[in-house]
């Protein structure tokens, strides 16, 4: 937790600088094409049968990433916007925890509205697809250490629903991650696990 707090703090100090440039990292009266960084805070669950055998909580992580977006449409402010993300998630109890690191792709449709001369507002939706790379599996009580992937699929894939904010180069989004596909590998008992996370991002559109 304390990385994650370390890394905002550093861009919201930098967040100054970016404000002396005109508003938007990309205009909504025009065509355009937009990059930008996202580095922000996730707290991850996993639901399911398998969680409720394994009876662990919400697990906090990071998210660092990098975008890029284009209009779709000359006469409407519709975004399309993809990207790369290094995320954490999973879940944790005491000392018992399932910790996943994703390397994501979302793939999310934006629609731009104009508050004021310097804010917009961009509510999205859309699909992501992660691949998982490392983590591992804590329980204290049964003397398990091992790869969570020894238990969970190395792919996974949800939507995404949120809703962003722009004011000059600095942006910041709220938003809600639930997983469609069951993570769990084949068990005795057939039992599934879905993943889902609550995030709160930050960063700077060029």
């Amino acid at each position: 937790m304390k990385k994650i707090l370390v890394a905002i703090m550093a861009v919201l100090f930098a967040a100054p600088s970016f404000a002396q440039y005109s508003s938007g990292g990309f205009s909504l009266d025009e065509s355009s094409l937009y990059y930008g960084i996202r580095l922000g805070v996730n707290f991850a669950g996993i639901g399911g049968d398998l969680m409720d055998q394994l009876d662990l909580d919400t697990k906090t992580g990071m998210t660092l990433g990098g975008v890029v977006g284009l209009r779709l449409s000359d006469s409407t402010p519709v975004f399309l916007e993809s990207g790369l993300y290094y995320t954490e998630r999973g879940a944790k109890k005491d000392k018992n925890k399932v910790g996943l690191t994703y390397l994501e792709l979302p793939i999310l449709i934006k629609y731009g509205v104009q508050v004021s001369d310097d804010i917009a507002v961009l509510p999205y939706i859309g699909p992501y697809f992660s691949y998982g790379f490392a983590g591992k599996y804590k329980n204290k009580a049964l003397g398990i250490s091992e790869s969570s992937y020894d238990t969970f699929k190395h792919w996974d894939m949800g939507f995404k629903v949120g809703c962003g904010a722009e004011y000059n180069k600095l942006y910041a989004e709220l938003g809600y991650q639930f997983g469609v596909a069951n993570i769990a590998k084949e068990n005795p008992g057939d039992l599934d696990a879905k993943g889902h996370a609550l995030y709160l991002n930050i960063g700077v559109n060029f």
